[in-house]
């Protein structure tokens, strides 16, 4: 990255205030930031660093005002933070912009591939795929017969993409995830062993998803599995067979998520929730880290606790949680005393 602070600022709408003409090669903290470094000034917190950062350039809100003098030259603009984020994409578009087929790899002859592709040595592609333009797919990765892969979608090493799976545009797998393995279906037999059900179903993954690494998205028992649009699920994730998730939920890392369970859109889960299978959860929900969840959930509702409860009921609970032992201190009392009385 080598981009002069006005390029900078006409990138992100922005005005310099100071020379326009320094170089940037690198993002940082502001605690942290040396000269060629540019970072920004959102949370008030971090205000007193502005003064003594040694980067070259902050992105300020337009309407900050230092207290005394400043050593660095600033960008200002009406989001500090998005504007950050708005280059962090684009720093990170840049790092990612590779093109080409490396070697070796096997691509099948039936596979179609789009412009502007890049794939890194030692992937596999199998019969009737088909990726779209601009797709970046990294080393060792495996795609199946059948996958569609849509225009500007990122595959990170070391991803397993199954037959017949389905991804949208501008999707982004990190490395180690798996999609589209076997559902956990196994029927029982009349003695102590389990005869498996095949899995002939598929993966949908829509637009603008993100998935963690080492995520595991089973394929359906028949159907499909679905990650709506907007989805984005963190690291070490578990969605079961025939899950579905809405639009726009965000899911932590570690949370398992049965089978044939629906989830809503917009909805937030918590790291290390564990849900059941057959739920329907509703849009706009709000589940807490660890919570265990067994029943179906309204919209809107927001829970907490194994089992999960409303969380002003869970808050209630909690402090008897915390006074037991007093109370069970107490009552031992008045047993005696009552027995005293007798």
């Amino acid at each position: 990255m080598k981009y002069s602070i006005k390029t900078i600022a006409d990138y992100l709408q922005g005005t310099v205030e100071g020379d326009p003409d320094i170089e940037i090669n690198n993002i940082a903290k502001i605690e942290e930031a040396q000269p060629g470094d540019i970072t920004f000034l959102a949370n008030p917190i971090y205000t007193p660093f502005i003064y003594s950062t040694n980067a070259s350039a902050v992105i300020v809100k337009d309407d900050f005002k230092p207290e005394k003098e400043l050593k660095t030259n600033l960008i200002r603009v009406k989001d500090p933070y998005q504007a950050f984020s708005q280059l962090l994409e684009f720093h990170n578009t840049t790092f990612d912009d590779k093109i080409g087929i490396e070697s070796p790899v096997k691509i099948s002859d039936s596979a179609k591939l789009g412009e502007n592709v890049y794939v890194g040595a030692f992937t596999y592609i199998g019969d009737n795929v088909q990726i779209g333009d601009n797709v970046k797919i990294f080393p060792n990765v495996y795609i199946g017969n059948n996958v569609q892969i849509g225009n500007n979608t990122i595959i990170y090493p070391n991803v397993t993409i199954y037959h017949d799976t389905q991804i949208g545009e501008h999707v982004t797998i990190h490395s180690g995830s798996v999609i589209g393995a076997d559902g956990f279906g196994f029927a029982p037999n009349n003695g102590n062993d389990f005869k498996k059900v095949p899995q002939i179903g598929n993966v949908i993954i829509e637009d603008r998803v993100e998935i963690g690494s080492n995520t595991s998205i089973d394929r359906a028992t028949m159907g499909s599995t679905i990650i709506r649009r907007g989805v984005k699920l963190d690291n070490f994730i578990q969605v079961a067979h025939n899950v579905e998730i809405g639009e726009n939920t965000v899911i932590a890392a570690l949370t398992g998520i049965s089978g044939s369970t629906k989830i809503g859109k917009n909805c937030m889960i918590g790291g290390q929730a564990g849900l059941a299978g057959h739920l329907k959860i509703g849009d706009n929900v709000k589940i807490g880290a660890q919570s265990g969840i067994s029943h179906n959930l309204k919209d809107g509702e927001i829970v907490v606790g194994t089992p999960a409860l409303p969380i002003r009921n869970f808050k209630k609970s909690s402090i008897l949680f915390k006074n037991l032992e007093d109370l069970y201190k107490r009552i031992q009392t008045l047993e005696k005393k009552l027995n005293n009385l007798k």
